[in-house]
């Protein structure tokens, strides 16, 4: 039995013994596994090849048929269940990459997930997918740029139209739906200020104009918010950050029920947007210890966020899990953990934030986020370093605005180094 068949045939069994799909060899498990366990086993066969206690990498650009009798069946099988139960060749699966798979979608309670070679390819994918010449889009204000910029001058040369509504407002979104909408794509949280969208409402603004709903969960991985619990249709991941979590791999993630992401398959394997078996075997790596590293991340960002609030040379923080973020209550009914990304203005220009950002020690200036390692970045510089002024001023982006995504180090260290750094803002020299 191919390892394919061996996860989906485990995972069946266990639902058959009334256990939680995706964890295997549960035999009397009536409750879903806590998101440390489905991280560390979720999706994954119980018996792997040559008895590896990890799935090994499958390093094969063609898998083969034992006489023309299994070909036709293979055939056959694919026609029927839209999705292939073994691998044919390795631009449609690869037994190492769907493994991986497999556990993405348990971790996001999903049917089925798809790895992808970047979070800008699953979410350029998931567009691609489910729009057309003719049809609508809404979107936020505050998605990621890259995002935006696809969907602005990419998708409008093809007939598709956009609106692009204020953050985490749901009537604005309900407002811009226009009968030919086919999608509505948000961030939660988003990219810089955190934003959180009640996704409940969103969900339930979604079935009632007949209109699929997206949402990148990057900032928040499944361990603090699975989207899909609350009626979202697709949550999206750009597995580069928390969830591969070392700062050494491209990667991205969708993730679906109800066969949503067999349209999504099909388009990745015309287009040849496929993660080679290496990569996803580091991303798989990288997810069993996702609990560990997200506990910590937590609760640094949350310090820090406590921290940087009460100092005098900070003019304001977002982070969600602050009574002064503005979607502070739906972040503490909606998430199990806030997240390490915080984000805060310092007094002073930009001058004196690049003092602030060279005199830290412990973080890197760099432009990503969710690694073990923190890192910084002057927003302005590293997101819109070529932006008018008029739309920094619309986005809120002012050249003082620092985004520190908090790795796993010891808050105190991390909370010193503020300190030291803080202490340059408003002096010369050095």
């Amino acid at each position: 039995m191919s390892t394919i068949s061996t996860v989906e045939a485990t995972a069946t069994a266990a639902h058959t013994n009334g256990a939680e799909p995706g964890l295997p060899g549960a035999n009397t498990v009536s409750t879903r596994p806590g998101p440390s366990t489905l991280s560390v086993h979720g999706g994954e066969a119980r018996d792997k090849a040559f008895h590896s206690i990890t799935t090994p990498i499958v390093q094969a650009s063609t898998y083969t048929f034992r006489d023309t009798a299994a070909l036709v069946e293979y055939m056959e099988e694919r026609m029927f269940w839209d999705e292939p139960q073994r691998d044919e060749y390795g631009r449609y699966g690869n037994p190492t990459v769907r493994a991986v798979e497999a556990r993405l979608a348990a971790l996001e309670n999903g049917d089925d997930a798809l790895l992808t070679p970047s979070g800008m390819s699953a979410i350029t994918g998931t567009l691609l997918v489910f729009l057309s010449a003719g049809s609508h889009l809404v979107c936020t204000i505050d998605c990621y740029r890259r995002t935006r910029d696809f969907i602005q001058t990419i998708l409008t040369r093809y007939g598709v139209e956009a609106t692009i509504v204020p953050a985490a407002d749901l009537q604005a979104i309900e407002d811009a739906i226009q009968p030919n909408t086919r999608l509505i794509f948000s961030e939660s949280p988003t990219n810089p200020f955190m934003r959180c969208l009640d996704l409940e409402g969103l969900a339930d603004i979604g079935r009632r104009h007949g209109v699929r709903t997206a949402i990148d969960s990057t900032f928040a991985t499944p361990l603090n918010l699975r989207p899909l619990d609350y009626g979202i249709d697709l949550v999206i991941h750009s597995v580069t950050k928390y969830l591969a979590g070392h700062n050494d791999v491209m990667a991205g993630a969708v993730i679906g029920n109800g066969g949503l992401t067999t349209a999504l398959r099909q388009m990745h394997g015309i287009l040849g947007s496929v993660i080679d078996p290496q990569t996803a075997y580091l991303v798989g790596r990288g997810l069993k210890t996702l609990g560990l590293r997200i506990e910590r991340q937590n609760s640094n960002g949350l310090a820090v966020a406590h921290y940087l609030e009460a100092h005098p040379r900070v003019r304001r923080v977002w982070y969600p899990g602050l009574t002064s973020h503005p979607d502070h209550a739906i972040a503490a009914a909606q998430l199990r953990g806030f997240g390490g990304v915080v984000s805060f203005e310092i007094e002073g220009d930009g001058e004196q934030t690049g003092r602030f950002i060279d005199g830290l020690q412990i973080p890197y200036i760099g432009p990503s986020l969710g690694g073990v390692e923190s890192l910084v970045e002057q927003v302005q510089i590293v997101s819109y370093y070529d932006a008018d002024p008029e739309k920094l001023d619309a986005l809120g982006v002012s050249p003082s605005l620092v985004r520190l995504a908090c790795g796993v180090e010891d808050a105190a260290d991390i909370i010193a180094d503020l300190e030291q750094a803080l202490g340059r803002v408003g002096t010369e020299g050095s």
